[in-house]
Parts: C-alpha cells; structure tokens; sequence
C-alpha cells in the first residue's frame, strides 16, 4: 500500500525543503556521504531547495554531515528531540525525558533476564553516558565519532534530564520484545518510542518525532507547507517525516513497513538511492 498520493512529478515542481536522514540513507557501511550524493545536493540547493538533516544521531556526532552538505539550516538531531542552528548556535528545542521515566526504564533495563543482553545508552546535554564500554557501545561509538562517559550506576548521570535513551542489543528479538512490552506500559501521550535500525530501541519525549521536527523547520522557521517538503529516510523512526512530507522518499534498504508508507521507494544506500531520488524529482 502505497501512501496516499498525488501525481508526484506535479508535487516535484512545489518542493522547496529537501530533508534528509543520515545512517542508511545517505551514509551507508562507509560512513560517509558518496560523491554522487553530495552532487546531487549541491545540484538542488544550486536550484534553490534548501536541505536540512534531520537524524537518530546526537548533534555533534550528525554536524559534520550537516557540514558536509553545506546546510545553513537547524540541525535536527535526537529524532527531533534536540533542534540547533550550528551557524548562530541558537538551540531552537530541545525536549526532554523526565527523570522519573528515565530511572523507571533503567529499571526495566536492569532486570535480571535483561541487563546482560542491553547496552544502555544515556544522552544527557549532548554527551553520552553508559554503564560500562561493552562491545557494541564501542562500535557505536566509533561509527558515532563520540567518546562514551561510562559511569557505572547510570542514575549517578541523572542530575539532568536525557534528550534520549537507547538500549542496543545485536539480538533483534530482544529489541523487538522490549519495544513491545514497553508500548503496552507507556502510551504515545507518555513517550515516544521506536527503532531507527533494528538492533536500536530509543526513546524520547512523546511530543518527538521527525515529523513534528520538520513540520516546525517548514511551518514555522520558513513558511512552507508540507507540499514544499520532500523528504528520504530508511527506518522507522522515519516514519512521521514520511507521511508529514509532500513527497515521502524510502530507501531500498528499508524494511518493508517503512516502504509501504512513502509515495516513491528509491534505490539502496549503496546504490546512492537519494541521489537517484533527487535527480529524478528535484533536478
């Protein structure tokens, strides 16, 4: 089921926001952005589109790709949750995660059948805090270019609220049960929680989404209607920043869910998808 959509070559013509996400949709293994991609960018914004990011990623971990790109709008990181222009510096959001939430799912986290299998992530003022450096916090790390801040007890880190919590676990069940379980524990009114790869659990404030984040940089900051936005992501947490955007782009690489909801299904990341979705819509 494709979602609900116009004629997308007449919609193409309005675009004058182009958003993107990060891992998976401009940056694949190499953790770069390709030069046909990069080309493809600079070919829109030649044309007057401006291109915002909006990721998964902490905001210094997703600058230099915001840099890469040459974007001088806000920077939308934390799923949203963590707005900032990196030229004025002026955080324009930044919501957060009660204290009380944050220690009842460390709790959860912390049970007996869990503990060993998460590790447990904690973004607290865009630093990152964990309990200890396990092997896929340090692979995290790495692809993130962030130093992790292990603190042992991680409530020792909760002098201040987190921007977002994640639990990884390479065993995709346990990350699919944990989203589950805690769906039926949480309502969205509560918290928002997803997935932006499958071995990444996250959560945030429940008024966060990318949706919400882009529906403010178009509406608010530039005016726009969701008609002048197209957007291109891969996972779920893309999911709101589809179906807000005029124009919802998914990756190939994305599971079938996500596909099913966005107007067009671009190639691979590896196959430079957003650059063929760019140059077939934008240029």
């Amino acid at each position: 089921m494709q979602k609900a959509s116009t004629d997308n070559q007449a919609a193409a013509k309005d675009i004058k926001l182009l958003v993107l996400d990060i891992d998976g949709t401009i940056a694949g293994h190499s953790n770069t952005i390709s030069e046909p991609v990069k080309q493809a960018i600079f070919a829109a914004q030649a044309q007057g589109i401006q291109v915002a990011i909006a990721t998964g990623r902490m905001y210094r971990s997703a600058l230099r790709f915001h840099q890469d790109i040459g974007s001088t709008l806000p920077l939308m990181a934390y799923q949203g949750a963590w707005i900032q222009d990196p030229i004025t510096q002026k955080i324009h959001r930044h919501w957060v995660v009660s204290r009380e939430i944050a220690h009842q799912l460390l709790d959860y986290f912390e049970k007996p059948e869990l503990r060993s299998l998460l590790s447990v992530h904690f973004y607290i003022n865009d630093r990152l805090y964990v309990r200890e450096l396990t092997k896929e916090t340090k692979i995290y790390a790495e692809r993130s270019g962030v130093i992790p801040i292990p603190v042992g007890d991680l409530r020792q880190a909760l002098t201040n609220e987190p921007t977002k919590i994640l639990a990884l676990s390479d065993d995709t069940d346990v990350i699919d049960k944990l989203l589950g379980n805690l769906r039926r524990q949480y309502t969205p009114a509560e918290l928002y929680l997803t997935t932006s790869v499958a071995t990444f659990f996250e959560a945030t404030n429940a008024s966060v989404n990318k949706g919400t984040a882009i529906r403010y940089l178009a509406e608010e900051l530039l005016g726009l209607q969701l008609a002048n936005v197209m957007a291109i992501g891969d996972n779920f947490n893309d999911v709101e920043m589809l179906e807000y955007a005029g124009l919802g782009v998914a990756m190939g690489n994305a599971p079938a869910g996500v596909q099913a909801i966005a107007n067009w299904v671009a190639p691979s990341v590896e196959k430079d998808g957003a650059a063929v979705a760019i140059e077939k819509f934008l240029l």
